[in-house]
């Protein structure tokens, strides 16, 4: 574990809280693949796949699933949520939202509709990249992003809609975005480098998410993004979205580690990296740089293998090790103050298979949004609850 003082503890919402939420991905945006670079037709983004793996991470004990979102071959965010929501048991959905893809008003009612299936297991992950086919300026693709935040929060606590911004001027009833959760609505998850995207999400996001790197700079991170946040009179929750190679020895996952890249071509890794709406973000120049940092295996630090980001833009780094290694990598985390973990790893299927049978019955599980207290005892006075019909 991390040594911690009263002066080295980093402010987060959810200190108090023993455990975290571990998550799992759902590669609906064509990530799945046995070895990377190489296509293979049994691991496309159909719905059986994709949603095959969401309902196994949901029996196995997972307490959220992202759900991203691209414009490349795959499955829609929203649809695919909507789909799968009603055949789930207790897993939230962590739903990608790009902001400005959809008319605010009707991204809220699309938002409660989909709140109320879950029965208030909804999160949302706020999405600022370009839209298909645009390049903007980070600052306007933050404001944007701000302006439909702002717009969704007016709905979820407030009788009426009355903005006016940039983008958006609106004014209009909000019964039809009311969403199932109470107490502020959904939680918002949030992961981003630049100085607009930083004080976007200390002003309004619940959730900082963070890609791999070493443990100093994730601690710079959290300490630079905890400040912004006092700056707002909020204190925020920390989360970390690392892919997962764990095997019962340490040499069998380093061993899988090079399987995994083993056919990969540099040509083939280069044009996938490119293929991405954020590629040429400075968060993916970040992972970039860990890689470049790497020893050469490719390790950053020990059980940080940063071989996956050859041939991915975001999320670029592996942990690597047998489950009392891993298991005391995610406990130096939390130690740190991170409380949601997303994992993945290649087949997806698998190592959701493989890190439930090897970590996660020892790891205490929890729910942000019952954390949180969003979750009503019975349903809430919303129109598509107990509410009046309007």
């Amino acid at each position: 574990m991390i040594p911690t003082t009263a002066e080295s503890v980093i402010p987060i919402r959810s200190r108090s809280i023993e455990g975290a939420e571990i998550a799992w991905f759902a590669p609906i945006c064509d990530g799945d693949d046995a070895y990377l670079g190489v296509r293979d037709p049994r691991y496309k983004s159909s719905w059986a796949n994709a949603s095959n793996i969401l309902l196994t991470a949901d029996q196995l004990g997972y307490r959220n699933i992202l759900c991203p979102s691209s414009y490349q071959v795959g499955q829609d965010t929203l649809t695919f949520a909507a789909a799968v929501a009603p055949l789930t048991q207790q897993i939230n959905l962590l739903t990608a939202i790009r902001c400005g893809e959809i008319h605010p008003p009707m991204l809220g009612r699309a938002i409660a509709t989909l709140d109320h299936i879950l029965q208030g297991r909804l999160t949302l992950n706020i999405i600022s990249s370009d839209l298909p086919g645009t390049v903007a300026a980070s600052e306007e693709r933050y404001q944007r992003s701000r302006e439909v935040i702002e717009i969704l929060k007016q709905g979820w606590i407030q009788d009426f809609i009355d903005f006016q911004g940039d983008f958006y001027q609106l004014q209009l009833p909000s019964a039809p975005m009311k969403p199932y959760q109470q107490n502020g609505g959904p939680l918002l998850y949030f992961g981003g480098y630049s100085p607009a995207g930083l004080d976007l999400c200390a002003a309004h996001c619940d959730v900082y998410l963070m890609w791999p790197e070493t443990e100093d700079k994730i601690e710079a991170l959290m300490r630079d993004m905890s400040t912004r946040a006092a700056g707002y009179g909020r204190t925020i929750d920390f989360g970390l979205r690392v892919h997962m190679i764990v095997r019962e020895t340490e040499a069998e996952a380093r061993a899988y580690a090079q399987r995994l890249v083993s056919r990969l071509d540099d040509d083939k890794g280069k044009e996938i990296r490119a293929r991405a709406l954020d590629a040429h973000s400075y968060g993916v120049s970040r992972q970039a740089a860990v890689r470049q940092a790497a020893d050469d295996e490719g390790y950053a630090e020990p059980h940080l293998w940063t071989g996956i980001g050859r041939a991915r833009s975001g999320c670029g780094a592996a942990l690597v090790g047998d489950p009392d290694q891993i298991l005391t990598k995610i406990r130096r985390y939390m130690a740190l103050g991170i409380r949601s973990f997303i994992f993945s790893g290649y087949p997806h299927l698998q190592e959701c298979q493989l890190f439930a049978r090897y970590v996660l019955p020892q790891l205490q599980t929890i729910s942000l949004p019952e954390v949180y207290n969003r979750i009503p005892t019975a349903p809430p006075l919303t129109p598509l609850a107990a509410g009046p019909r309007v």
